[in-house]
């Protein structure tokens, strides 16, 4: 397809922009203590606050090419000269931090960009006192595409896909080909046509003996995401067109192999995070501000790369460090069919995450809470959503509340249990990740209400006091039914609150009377965990999974089995060993633990449904046929109901705000098939 000149233009015009929100976001991540940049909010130009997730991003953008540019730098600073060359440098302040530093005694800066955008980083220069001082700033004005020149400092104004007239300019402005340099590309090379970014690729390889290329960009186009992100690049005008033939980290790898370089490693953004970022400067990082959207970090991270490639360096240039011990490729067993849920009576199902669902009726669940549409706008949802089966299909239920705005409290993360038939009890949640949590509610259903017709629901909430027991102040934990020498308890185990960002405390609730109880129990306790899953099992617990202390990943099952004088924790192994992941649920099926979902690393394939035998611990990975649903199924944060009679699974909500791109909600419950799996073990 040709693309209108005119077309070509706007998309050349909204890929300049891209840069000044690069710096904005930059300056926000500076300004509240991320990354230690004072000239940030020189070249940005306007401050505004950005969100927590933005700012973790730009973070570990920053952190990531700072690590490899100090790295060449340390590892050339006996030669007498080299020379970095930054393509598409926007509005960045990397020569400027540099200089500050006194890491440029023998290296000159390159910046290229488009003409217009070079011209007004010139300008800027030019009229700031603190940047032209540390530039030297000779008072000469620029010539032709050369915006700026100074002693160590050279600004560009070229479009990089016109390979030619790029080149003419750089030998214009000095660059030598023959002493070491190091090429710098941040989110822009995916922004050209295939042919001129390998020419380009190919180009720095054939003309430098001595090279090194630093690439940081997106993959992992076609999973839901990945197809979010790509959506929200279409609508900006600015396609990402390396994906469809580079789509993942080893297709990068053979690309620069492929075109000159001798060298190559890569890592993907949590790789980076975890083997490369120092354990205090992590856990500083991780202490900055609230937060508590690490399902979409941990997805951003791991749809974006920083690739070090390398030639005729001697010793050869090896900034990103071998992996750790990174479990091979999940190998998927089958995969299971997914249907969309008929339209509801016309009604959108529950478009939200963070919430909860419960099964209150035989046929009829119940979800409350989390953040999602309500009357056309994203916010807190209070309203609570009904599906009834009847007819063999399920159906929306108007739903009636006796709630006072001041008992909900716009409630995520928390846990709903049913207790019996018009009873059901509301553990936990927050408002914002700086909230101390929400304490108990009880929902009370009349004893009228069926599945038999879509009537109304009603539903009463009421008051528990005290409501600020401890260990009902924590979300993202979890609340199981157990039971004790015949007696009815609730297990509230782990989770996290505004003080800790991950508990591992446990209590035992008496349901009869809400009362707390002591009750011994013995073993080795689990690391600390939130996001986790926890099913009642032959009278205890499983938990499965979970994000620890080091907003890592587990992949550890535990047993909470009852003795005759309290509860004992052992640990279930499984084979292979599980994934690590978090934010799935989980259901037990005749001695079958069913996850579903979650958020994993190091996997090319997103998490399905897991199937784990608990008398052999044999663990098989299957994934989900969405080939025919029409949107993204983001299969976190979401809430899933077993059907054992049907053996199907009902998906309810899920998504998240994506990093940059917007927030994304499952639009329909989807029905998730398990009879061949469940019978073929």
């Amino acid at each position: 397809m040709r693309v209108s000149s005119g077309s070509a233009v706007s998309s050349s015009r909204q890929v300049q922009g891209t840069g000044g929100s690069s710096a904005v976001s930059k300056c926000s991540a500076a300004a509240l203590g991320y990354i230690q940049d004072r000239f940030l909010r020189l070249l940005a130009g306007r401050r505004r606050r950005r969100a927590p997730l933005i700012h973790r991003g730009y973070y570990i953008r920053a952190r990531a090419v700072d690590h490899c540019v100090q790295d060449f730098l340390l590892k050339t600073q006996s030669l007498p000269r080299t020379q970095i060359l930054s393509l598409g440098a926007g509005f960045d302040s990397l020569y400027f931090r540099l200089k500050d530093m006194g890491l440029l005694h023998h290296t000159v800066v390159y910046e290229v960009d488009f003409p217009n955008v070079a011209c007004q980083k010139a300008t800027l220069i030019k009229g700031l006192k603190e940047l032209s001082a540390l530039v030297g700033d000779t008072g000469g004005k620029g010539l032709g595409a050369i915006t700026f020149s100074g002693d160590d400092y050279k600004l560009l104004g070229v479009d990089l896909s016109e390979l030619p007239e790029l080149e003419r300019t750089l030998e214009e402005a000095g660059l030598n080909n023959e002493i070491p340099t190091l090429f710098i590309a941040e989110v822009v090379l995916t922004y050209m046509e295939n042919t001129r970014s390998d020419a380009l690729i190919e180009w720095a390889a054939e003309h430098f003996p001595q090279a090194c290329f630093l690439l940081y960009e997106q993959v992992h186009p076609e999973d839901p995401f990945g197809r979010v992100m790509q959506q929200h690049f279409r609508q900006l005008n600015t396609a990402l067109r390396s994906l469809a033939q580079y789509p993942d980290c080893k297709a990068q790898q053979r690309r620069f192999l492929g075109k000159g370089w001798t060298e190559c490693s890569v890592m993907d953004m949590n790789e980076f995070f975890t083997c490369c970022i120092p354990e205090d400067e992590q856990q500083r990082v991780q202490t900055l501000e609230p937060f508590d959207e690490y399902e979409e970090w941990h997805l951003k991270c791991s749809h974006y790369f920083v690739l070090a490639a390398s030639k005729g360096m001697e010793p050869s240039w090896t900034p990103l460090s071998p992996s750790m011990a990174v479990p091979g490729p999940v190998g998927m067993a089958g995969s299971v069919p997914a249907a969309v849920c008929a339209r509801l009576s016309g009604i959108p199902g529950p478009r939200r995450y963070g919430h909860h669902s419960v099964l209150i009726k035989p046929n009829m669940i119940l979800t409350t809470g989390g953040f999602g549409e309500e009357d056309g706008q994203h916010c807190r949802v209070r309203n609570f959503h009904v599906l009834s089966k009847h007819a063999g299909h399920w159906e929306a239920v108007c739903v009636t509340q006796n709630m006072p705005e001041k008992r909900w409290g716009e409630r995520l993360y928390h846990t709903v249990s049913c207790l019996s038939d018009t009873l059901a009890l509301v553990v936990g949640g927050r408002t914002s990740p700086s909230s101390t949590g929400l304490g108990m509610l009880w929902l009370k259903f009349p004893e009228t209400c069926d599945a038999s017709g879509p009537d109304d629901v009603a539903v009463e909430l009421v008051s528990l006091q005290p409501a600020v027991e401890a260990a009902a102040l924590r979300w993202r934990h979890s609340t199981t039914e157990i039971t004790f020498k015949g007696e009815q308890y609730l297990f509230v185990y782990g989770g996290r609150s505004a003080l800790e960002p991950v508990l591992g405390d446990w209590h035992f609730l008496h349901t009869p009377e809400l009362s707390y109880a002591v009750i011994t129990v013995e073993g080795p306790v689990p690391e600390s965990r939130h996001s986790h899953s926890a099913c009642s099992w032959e009278g205890g617990v499983l938990i499965a999974g979970g994000l620890g202390a080091a907003e890592q990943p587990l992949g550890s099952v535990f047993l909470l089995r009852e003795l005759e004088h309290g509860f004992q924790w052992q640990t279930i192994e499984t084979h292979p060993p599980l994934v690590p992941r978090y934010s799935h649920t989980a259901h037990v099926h005749e001695g079958k633990l069913l996850l579903v979902g979650g958020v994993w690393f190091h996997a090319p394939s997103v998490p399905g449904v897991t199937v784990i035998d608990l008398m052999t611990g044999v663990c098989l990975n299957y994934g989900i046929n969405v080939e025919h649903l029409e949107w993204p199924l983001m299969l976190h944060n979401h809430s899933s109901v077993f059907l054992p009679n049907e053996k199907e699974l009902l998906i309810i909500g899920g998504g998240g705000n994506c990093f940059s791109f917007g927030t994304h909600l499952n639009q329909e419950p989807v029905l998730l098939s398990l009879s061949s799996i469940l019978t073929s073990h």
